[in-house]
């Protein structure tokens, strides 16, 4: 087991999430989303329309894997979810990492 596995960081953990039935939410514009690739059943909201949608993601009661282009918007967007009272939120990192590790 590796150290990050230890920490509960890492491709367990989502692939945990998954199994448990975890929404994947991908970050990017929606463009970016529809064009350039994806991963499969993951849903598409972008970072600016995260607020307006914190009910549509909080009524899924599902854990939430969040994912983006490079990694950098999942930090920002799952804090914005963590304080709407959204817990179990995973950050994913990119889109491509996350699509690797399930």
């Amino acid at each position: 087991m590796g150290l990050f596995s230890f920490l509960g960081i890492g491709k367990n953990k989502i692939r945990e999430a998954i199994y448990q039935g975890a929404v994947i939410i991908d970050v990017r514009p929606a463009f970016a989303f529809d064009q350039h690739g994806r991963i499969p059943d993951s849903i598409n909201i972008p970072v600016d329309r995260i607020t307006i949608n914190i009910e549509r993601i909080r009524s899924m009661n599902r854990p939430v894997v969040i994912c983006c282009e490079y990694g950098n918007d999942c930090a920002k967007v799952a804090g914005i979810l963590r304080e709407n009272r959204i817990s179990n939120v995973i950050n994913g990192g990119s889109w491509r990492s996350v699509l690797k590790k399930i």
